[in-house]
């Protein structure tokens, strides 16, 4: 599997993962769509990309995607095939359910699970037309089991699983595959972005994010399993072992996990 000559659509690429797949992405030779809410980032990330005049901002809000045909088909008019659906987009919570207002949490649902999917859905027949694609789905470990301040987040990232695996069953007949990334404690400005439980901005860089794997190497992680054809990818440090202890010793592995640091 080779990226060069490829085009790469990017979303959430105006910050951490998503501008850091942009980069790699155009290095190693692909035309990237750079998609987020924020399209003066996006020309900033796009200014420093390799062979600028390659790649494309397509401003896109995963909250409002009531227009996502017509913006996809405008898209497809614009660049042709699309290979590969990077869906990175979302956003954190540091606030307990019993606190976290419902417009929080129906917030955080519609951007990470239904934005998200109704992206991939509207691409889908234009990835069926031109014979297959590659999506790629950046999840979380707290899609794998949830933790302390984050049950809405894992509750989309949870969603985004089951959503996707379904999806890769049923679009293997039409060569298209589906590629679930499970990033655990990497060092962005995920948790400063969080949501409060009214729905402000957590603001805080947390120890959890400040101490983990740099976004440089999640990403290369990202891109080597998407390379090697990799359904599902357990990205990050040690903590990624608790996957594992979950599923083989889950009275172990609560009583590990009720005495982790939230943040």
């Amino acid at each position: 599997m080779n990226f060069s000559g490829k085009t790469a659509w990017v979303m959430g690429a105006s910050s951490g993962i998503g501008a850091e797949l942009s980069k790699q992405l155009a290095e190693k030779g692909a035309k990237v769509i750079l998609s987020a809410r924020n399209e003066n980032a996006l020309n900033e990330i796009k200014h420093t990309l390799k062979n600028e005049d390659l790649h494309f901002v397509f401003p896109f809000d995963l909250e409002n995607t009531s227009d996502v045909d017509s913006k996809v088909s405008s898209l497809i008019g614009k660049v042709g095939e699309i290979h590969y659906l990077f869906n990175n987009g979302g956003l954190s919570q540091r606030a307990t359910a019993f606190e976290t207002q419902m417009v929080v949490e129906r917030k955080i649902m519609e951007i990470n699970y239904f934005g998200n999917i109704a992206v991939a859905k509207a691409l889908l027949p234009y990835m069926r037309k031109q014979g297959g694609g590659k999506i790629i789905v950046i999840s979380s470990i707290a899609g794998k089991f949830g933790f302390f301040l984050r049950a809405a987040y894992s509750a989309s990232k949870h969603a985004l699983h089951g959503f996707y695996e379904s999806l890769r069953l049923e679009e293997e007949e039409n060569n298209i595959t589906v590629h679930i990334m499970c990033p655990g404690k990497i060092n962005t400005d995920i948790s400063k972005n969080a949501l409060t439980e009214s729905g402000e901005k957590h603001g805080v860089m947390d120890h959890n994010q400040k101490t983990g794997m740099t976004v440089s190497d999640c990403t290369n992680e990202i891109l080597k399993a998407v390379e090697k054809n990799k359904r599902e990818k357990l990205i990050g440090g040690k903590e990624t072992i608790a996957v594992y202890i979950k599923r083989f010793f889950p009275n172990l592995f609560y009583k590990i996990i009720r005495k982790q640091s939230a943040v």
